[in-house]
This record gives structure tokens, sequence and C-alpha cells, in this order.
């Protein structure tokens, strides 16, 4: 059995090891020579998720091999158009990615569909912290394709004593808690940073689901999907962990750091950034209010601080819970 892992951050080198470890042969690819000749150098990935020697089934590459058994698509959302160039015709892609494409708002499936029609996409999405994925701490995850047959082939392949998978051909809902819940994160970060307690971050973590869950139903979506591991297993995960950078973005702003500052000294993507912005263009086509998205984006945008987003939305015009 052979694996293309397209994305060697730490979340394409997590899901590598894990793959590699039910005995899958695995190219791990990455667009940076330099990088993955490091990789090959050292048999770790000391950039991006250190400490974790790679199992002889990995292999780094700078081109992806044209034959496999299923692709994994953990490039950043904004890469993934470019990253599609890298897949046959027809593959079977499991995308990993979490995020929607900046300009067009469009979740990873569509992008990949577009670039290939002939794909049969699965999509992957759960309380699954890099870091912990590679150590092999017990957690569960969702496999979502509307072909049911594909999604339970994949689980096969990603299924270990460590890792609960399951099923679902809610394709539209757990591709979008998987997006959602890191814009989420960065406002759960915000609180914190802020200096805020553990009854405002629920607040956040409580509105931000119901958000979700409200723009994910008017997209297509089942709510119950938004009840599950994509959904509030996920959110949970990203919005109370210092492991995730969408949390860590959001907890510098808070500490009254620029975006740019926060992005430097995490050193990798936040899929939250420009999740955010999509997100509320989502929401304003889909006639769905999102107060919380709202003011996260405008914090990202520089058009308001962290408190005074705080602020307005205390004083937002008393409703019904639901």
């Amino acid at each position: 059995m052979r694996a293309s892992v397209l994305g060697s951050g730490s979340w394409g080198t997590a899901l590598s090891l894990h793959v590699a470890r039910t005995g899958v042969h695995v190219s791990l690819w990455g667009r940076d020579p330099l990088e993955i000749e490091s990789l090959r150098a050292h048999r770790e990935n000391r950039r991006y998720l250190p400490g974790f020697q790679f199992p002889p089934e990995i292999v780094p590459v700078t081109a992806a091999p044209n034959e496999a058994d299923f692709w994994v698509l953990a490039i950043p959302s904004e890469g993934a158009r470019a990253g599609c160039e890298l897949l046959p015709a027809d593959p079977l892609v499991v995308i990993a990615a979490k995020g929607l494409e900046p300009n067009t708002s469009k979740r990873m499936s569509e992008v990949v569909l577009e670039e290939r029609p002939g794909a049969n996409v699965c999509v992957l999405s759960g309380p699954n912290l890099a870091v912990e994925l590679a150590r092999g701490i017990p957690t569960a995850t969702v496999i979502a394709s509307q072909d049911r047959a594909c999604a339970e082939w994949v689980r096969e392949r990603f299924a270990t004593r460590s890792l609960r998978v399951y099923t679902s051909t809610d394709l539209v809902g757990v591709e979008l808690g998987g997006a959602l819940k890191n814009v989420m994160a960065i406002g759960a970060g915000m609180s914190d940073g802020l200096g805020f307690g553990d009854n405002t971050k629920g607040a956040v973590i409580a509105r931000g689901l119901h958000e979700m869950a409200f723009l994910g139903v008017a997209l297509g979506a089942k709510v119950e999907t938004f009840m599950g591991l994509s959904g509030v297993g996920d959110l949970f995960a990203t919005a109370a962990s210092v492991l995730s950078r969408n949390y860590r973005v959001g907890r510098a702003l808070g500490e009254g750091k620029g975006l740019d500052q926060a992005l430097e000294e995490i050193g990798q993507v936040a899929e939250g950034v420009p999740t955010a912005h999509a997100a509320v263009e989502l929401a304003h086509r889909s006639e769905v209010e999102v107060p919380l998205m709202e003011a996260i984006a405008r914090v990202l945008d520089g058009k308001t601080r962290p408190l005074d987003a705080v602020a307005e939305l205390m004083e937002r015009t008393p409703r019904s819970e639901v």
C-alpha cells in the first residue's frame, strides 16, 4: 500500500507518521528542496514537528509520485488549488486541510473537484492536534464522503488502536466544522490574551458553535454534524489548547501584539486568519448573522481592537438564544 502526503508542515508530517505506522509506504512531499533535504538527512522534521524520528516507510520527496493508492492533501488552503496540480486525473484524495479558499470562500473539496473532476474525495476532520496524533495519544476523527464505500475504505487505512475513525456522508458539515472552528479558536485565544476568565471563553466557544452550525445548515450541512467530532470536538480541542496555532494567534492579539508579529512568532500558517474573511463572506451570501465571526475578522483586519470588539458584542441588542 502506498500513500502520497502533500504538505510537509507539522500536520502533513503527523499524518505521515500515523499512516506509516500502519505499514503503508508514504511519500512525504514538500515544495522547499532545502527543507526536504533536511528531512532526509535527519529523518525528522526538526522545524515543524521535532522529536519524532521517521520510520523507514516515510520517504521525503520534492516530486510527487505519479502513482499511489491514495493522496492526502495537507497543504494550507491558500495553496490547495496549486497543490492539485500534483494529483493525477482521477485520484482518491483525503483532504486534511482545514480552511476555506481565500477570495472564493470555497471548501477544499470544491477546489479539488474543480481541478480534478474525476477525483474521489474524502475529508478528514476531528480533534486531531498534530503533536498529539504524532505521539499516538488516543483520539477520534471523522472521514466524510458522499461515497460511503470510499469513506469506509479510507477508515480502514487510518484506524489504529490510538485513532478511532468514524464515517459520515455529510461532507459539507464535516468540512465546514474543521474550517470554521479555527476562526473561533482565534476568538478564544483573544479572550485569554485579554486576561478574561473561563466564563468568557465558555461563552465564546458556545456562541461560536452556534454560528458555525447556523451557517453550516444554511449551506446544506446537518446540524447534528456540528455536535460531533468535527464540530464541537475539534472546536474544543483547538480553542482550549496552547498547541493550537489559531489559539496562539488570538492570544497574541489579545495581549496587544500585531497580526504580523503573532504569525512570525508561530512560524506556521494559522488557517483561521484567511478563513475568517472567507467565512464572513459566505455568511453574507447566505444571509446568516455571525457577529462573533465578524468581530474576529475586524480585529484581524486591524479595523478594531480586541477589547473594543468585546464591547461591541456585549452591547448588541438583547435577543433570544436560539
